[in-house]
């Protein structure tokens, strides 16, 4: 049977994480579940998209949406299963033991468990409320998503917005995610740059306000400052 897994990783200026990614998920190929790789760039302008045709990926370009790069990527993917990637985020070896076994059930869309690339005290408290938010159905992009084309057509897919994508396609899935028994390794860079706390707090108030109405271009605004 042919593989039925396509992935996609937004990029924009990644080229320092992105091979780590990539490398991660050759797993996935030598198990026979990845179909393709598909790297939805946002106009970069260092080598992410060299990097990513070097580990056989195919590259697409367009504006620099998170959201728009996402469904652009998952548009184009051909596999019956579309495995979300962040290009700072490494699946953790085994992961595809858990992946197999989420596609047998095609009606729920899978994720995985965050850990950061630091310990410490900050790492895993932000970890571990991470972990809570998504058992509580909002788990975020850089834990990954595996889901079903069907199912992802069917919740209308990822908006094309640039911030919050991730939180307006889980509150479309509400009800139709679990947690895979395995993790998702992501970077600490942001967090090590402002601080555990202060950096915690940024993106808990983002999600606030976008509860509360203000815009995801405003908030992308907010985000870069």
């Amino acid at each position: 049977m042919r593989a039925q897994i396509s992935v996609v990783v937004p990029t924009y200026n990644a080229e320092p994480a992105l091979a780590g990614c990539l490398g991660a998920l050759m797993e996935g190929i030598e198990q026979g579940l990845i179909r393709e790789l598909i790297v939805s760039d946002g106009g970069s302008t260092d080598a992410s998209g060299a990097v990513a045709q070097a580990w056989g990926a195919e590259v697409l370009s367009g504006p620099a949406s998170r959201g728009g790069q996402l469904r652009r990527g998952v548009d184009a993917a051909k596999g019956d299963w579309v495995l979300i990637v962040h290009a700072d985020t490494i699946l953790a070896a085994g992961w595809t033991e858990a992946a197999r076994l989420k596609l047998n059930d095609p009606e729920t869309a899978g994720w995985f468990m965050l850990a950061f690339d630091q310990r410490g005290i900050g790492a895993t408290v932000v970890a571990g409320w991470a972990n809570l938010r998504s058992r509580l159905g909002l788990p975020y992009g850089d834990q990954g998503l595996l889901i079903h084309r069907d199912l992802y057509n069917a919740v209308g897919g990822y908006p094309d917005q640039p911030l919050m994508e991730d939180v307006a396609l889980a509150r479309q899935l509400r009800g139709k995610l679990e947690m895979m028994d395995s993790v998702a390794v992501t970077s600490a860079a942001k967090y090590r740059k402002q601080g555990w706390i202060r950096r915690g707090a940024k993106n808990l108030l983002l999600l606030l306000r976008y509860f509360a109405g203000t815009s995801p271009e405003q908030l992308a605004q907010s985000y870069r400052r």
